[in-house]
């Protein structure tokens, strides 16, 4: 009776309906909306804290209690106001692409079990390449986010390191292999750590070179690099926004045979600007690669991607087998990635991609690093000290003292108008600005500094 009813539920079209009567409703309240929920919206949650009922029950009484509790417990990371993490917002065609795709519901494993998905993943790696000016020939895989896709790479240069000293960690494992050297900068990402450790390289072994002020890699700190070391480079410090210089690093870590890779999560896309180019001068040069459709290109989520020059190599990391799996002559991607089950992660990727050309890429990079510029100069009108050169889009600021930028940075995550994320830079707090959303506007920027300048007025009187 159960599947029957399903059954019938699809077919009336009802319970698409009702989801997009919500969908619509929490767009339009978006400019009203609270960009971090209010306390009432949190204790609604607990609406959720119940025994798993016995009996099925009706479908649109599920959307419904999904939207009365959950709709306001959203953190508006679409919002104009939101500067907290480097999240953009979504292009509204690959939003609704998105949504498709997931009726649609593809494995994007192989080309049999979903041509339409291999496809477009087969164009998207294509375009990609070319837009940010990779060596023709480099392999993409589409991965959940950054974190999987340094992964990926790190994994990647493990083993091709050691596969061109006639090591195979594939067939022997790391028990007789010959330890990796890792040589990275002081403030590298935390992502890049976590890859490290996962791939058994440990956190001790790791090979610290010193940075400026800016967290960019001092060249000359840099420790003689072998065939057998990994040197990581960032196009995109988390704080500052700041490149490593790419050219002469990749020449140097080439010169005696080492292995390349370049985090690039939000920072890569600058290849695809014209006007910010000159900051990935060089990152051809390097071995892998990786970033995140969702931060800049403003992707819906689940959208990381590992770039390789070396296409066997991945393909050797990633090791699929099994007599019952029937491959193609396509780009079956099972074959650059872990998972051999996943959603089509390039349905939307490829939306974004077609409808911006190359023009709309580089004006949303151009425009997100001309208000993170905009931003700065209206922060330091309010009184808060600029604490980095803003060459890209992220912007950090703070006040006199520590206590100060604290209490500044509680203040605007309780007021629920913005919201920003607080770090430590050069032993000093301060508020992190991400302007990574296409829905941040000068407009908005001027909305935002509005209540930042009450409330540091507000925290210089106490």
């Amino acid at each position: 009776m159960l599947i029957k009813n399903m059954k019938n539920e699809l077919n009336t079209e009802e319970l698409l309906d009702k989801v997009m009567s919500y969908a619509r409703e929490y767009i339009n309240n978006e400019e009203h909306a609270r960009v971090y929920p209010d306390k009432e919206a949190l204790i609604q949650l607990e609406n959720f804290d119940e025994d798993l009922q016995d009996k099925p029950m009706n479908p649109l009484t599920v959307l419904e209690l999904l939207h009365k509790n959950g709709s306001n417990a959203t953190v508006r990371h679409t919002s104009g106001s939101y500067y907290g993490f480097v999240m953009g917002a979504n292009i509204p065609v690959s939003q609704a692409a998105r949504l498709l795709g997931d009726i649609w519901d593809q494995n994007a494993g192989t080309y049999v079990s979903s041509p339409i998905a291999d496809k477009l993943e087969e164009v998207c790696e294509r375009w990609l390449i070319s837009l940010l000016g990779l060596p023709e020939g480099t392999a993409a895989s589409f991965v959940s986010g950054s974190s999987m896709a340094n992964f990926y790479a790190v994994l990647t240069a493990r083993n091709e390191l050691l596969y061109r000293q006639g090591y195979d960690v594939a067939t022997k494992g790391l028990y007789d292999a010959k330890p990796i050297r890792v040589v990275l900068g002081k403030e590298a990402h935390s992502s890049v750590i976590k890859a490290l450790v996962l791939a058994g390289l440990g956190k001790d072994n790791l090979e610290y070179v010193p940075v400026d002020d800016q967290g960019r890699m001092l060249i000359d700190e840099i420790p003689e690099l072998d065939s057998n070391t990994l040197l990581i480079l960032q196009a995109g410090h988390v704080n500052t926004g700041s490149f490593d210089e790419f050219s002469l690093l990749c020449d140097k870590a080439h010169k005696a045979g080492a292995w390349v890779h370049i985090d690039g999560a939000f920072g890569l896309w600058a290849a695809a600007s014209k006007k910010y180019s000159n900051l990935t001068v060089g990152i051809e040069k390097a071995d892998s690669w990786t970033t995140d459709a969702h931060k800049t290109l403003n992707v819906p989520y689940d959208s990381g991607i590992v770039f390789c020059k070396n296409r066997a190599g991945l393909i050797r990391t990633m090791q699929v087998s099994g007599s019952y799996l029937q491959f193609s002559e396509h780009r079956d991607s099972m074959l650059y990635g872990v998972e051999m089950s996943r959603r089509a992660r390039g349905i939307e990727l490829w939306a974004a991609l077609k409808y911006l050309g190359r023009e709309g890429v580089a004006e949303l990079i151009d425009t997100l690093c001309e208000n993170a510029k905009y931003l700065a100069s209206c922060l330091q009108e309010v009184g808060m000290y600029v604490e980095n050169d803003v060459v890209y889009n992220q912007v950090i600021a703070r006040l006199n003292t520590n206590e100060e930028t604290d209490q500044l940075l509680l203040a605007i995550q309780s007021c629920g108008q913005l919201w920003c994320g607080g770090a430590l830079h050069q032993g000093k707090k301060v508020i992190r600005f991400s302007v990574c959303s296409w829905k941040i506007t000068k407009e908005e920027i001027d909305r935002s500094i509005e209540y930042i300048g009450k409330m540091f007025d507000t925290t210089k009187a106490q």
